[in-house]
């Protein structure tokens, strides 16, 4: 083999990983993930900036949930309904406009907190205006994958790279938010997030999308809804995907909103606490989107969620006993590494079983699930950490969670046999053929 040959054969461990990053290879999503990997960091800042400004404001467990109940609900009531709005108009233009809107309320609350006259009624307000927006932003985004990469064999992969690029930026905005709010005030954390949505705005406006076929003929909206529902509750597979995720939202995700007590009160530090809690929440999400990005198929990735739900709620429930730093870090990589696995395999499981023509409404509901939850877990997180202590709040959540993952190992062969004939029709298992009853 001459020299040439070798520059340009690729060695053992570039062919082993190519495949990690296949997706993008697309350039609408190479846009798309420049844009979001800038953006998403700016949202994590305010994640972590609001959380700290309403508690400093009202050193209330019952008000970071009541915040939080605030900026979900709209999700829940509303997310069926920007189903059918996202598969009837398009999604690319939609796009901007939530994301102005968004960079619009990040600014509002940068201008109010840094002259000083921001209130907790206020950010109610604007709270609920945030969760209006993302009721038709999340879908709209979950559903645009599809439109931004062309093979449907790469969107497993664009799912895990996206999930990377976003825990990525939630290992880095709580740290820079915690430095930021110790040094200056939480005011400057939500500029930066105003700011910040340029990127994604510039990105998603350069995309050339092409043309969705028009459809001539398209029932009543009413009837559109129905039919979303139908489709979800009659498809096995994504129904009790969505089931055991439903748990995990309702009764896992929320303990997020107690991170403001954790980092004061059960481990005595500030801001900075916050961030270092949240960031190792993050790291631990970041390795497990890598571990997603490497995986060649979706093949087997059903196993792994009643696993991931088993991990998160373990995680949890020792959580709940820290009471050293260090130790609540390395619990809180553990359970940020499981949340990601449960999150992005049910994404994914989803994405890769329905119909293109229910994309939109079903990923609502995957949405309505993801964050319509969220109101009611952070109201009952709220609550309990009120009246039982942050501690044991999280202590019932893990177990909710290990609850949820033994109802899905009792499910989970009605599961894999409801999806075999979509993988088989695509690819990814061989068609099983029955002979004299036989099959081979």
């Amino acid at each position: 083999m001459n020299e040439e040959s070798k520059l340009e054969s690729p060695s053992p461990m570039q062919s082993r990983y190519a495949h990690a990053w296949r997706a993008l290879r697309h350039r609408n999503f190479r846009l798309y993930i420049v844009g979001q990997g800038i953006s998403v960091i700016g949202t994590w800042m305010t994640r972590i900036a609001m959380a700290w400004l309403v508690y400093r404001l009202t050193h209330s467990a019952l008000m970071l949930g009541t915040i939080g109940f605030a900026n979900q609900i709209s999700m829940f009531l509303l997310a069926p309904v920007a189903g059918v709005v996202i598969d009837r108009v398009n999604r690319q233009k939609l796009l901007m406009w939530t994301q102005a809107l968004l960079m619009a309320h990040s600014l509002t609350l940068a201008a109010l907190t840094l002259t000083h006259t921001i209130t907790v009624p206020t950010i109610f307000c604007l709270a609920i205006f945030q969760g209006l927006v993302n009721t038709f932003d999340m879908p709209t985004r979950q559903s645009f994958y599809s439109r931004m990469v062309e093979d449907r064999e790469d969107l497993t992969n664009a799912i895990a790279l996206n999930s990377a690029i976003f825990n990525c930026a939630r290992l880095l905005g709580p740290s820079l938010a915690g430095m930021l709010i110790a040094a200056t005030s939480e005011g400057w954390c939500f500029l930066i997030d105003g700011i910040s949505f340029a990127a994604v705005l510039t990105s998603v406006a350069m995309m050339r999308i092409p043309a969705e076929a028009e459809k001539k003929e398209r029932a009543h909206p009413v009837e559109e809804l129905r039919e979303g529902w139908n489709y979800m509750v009659q498809a096995v597979a994504i129904r009790d995907l969505l089931g055991l995720f439903m748990v995990v939202c309702l009764m896992g995700w929320p303990f997020t909103t107690l991170m403001p007590v954790f980092a004061a009160q059960v481990l005595h530090g500030g801001p900075h606490t916050l961030g270092f809690l949240m960031g190792a929440l993050g790291l631990g999400a970041l390795t497990g989107s890598v571990s997603l990005s490497l995986r060649r198929t979706v093949r087997g990735l059903v196993g792994t969620l009643p696993l991931a739900a088993l991990g998160m709620g373990c995680g949890l429930i020792l959580f709940g006993f820290s009471k050293v730093l260090w130790v609540s870090l390395i619990l809180m990589l553990f359970t940020g590494f499981s949340l990601l696995r449960g999150t992005v395999g049910t994404n994914t499981l989803v994405q890769t079983l329905l119909d293109d023509k229910m994309r939109g409404r079903v990923m609502a509901y995957y949405t309505l699930v993801l964050e319509g939850m969220g109101p009611w877990g952070a109201l009952s997180a709220g609550t309990l950490a009120e009246r039982l202590g942050a501690p044991h709040a999280v202590m019932i959540s893990g177990t909710a969670c290990i609850l949820g993952s033994v109802w899905f190992w009792l499910r989970i062969g009605k599961v894999r046999a409801a999806m075999r004939p979509t993988f088989e029709r695509l690819g990814i298992v061989p068609v099983l053929v029955v002979s004299d009853g036989i099959e081979s």
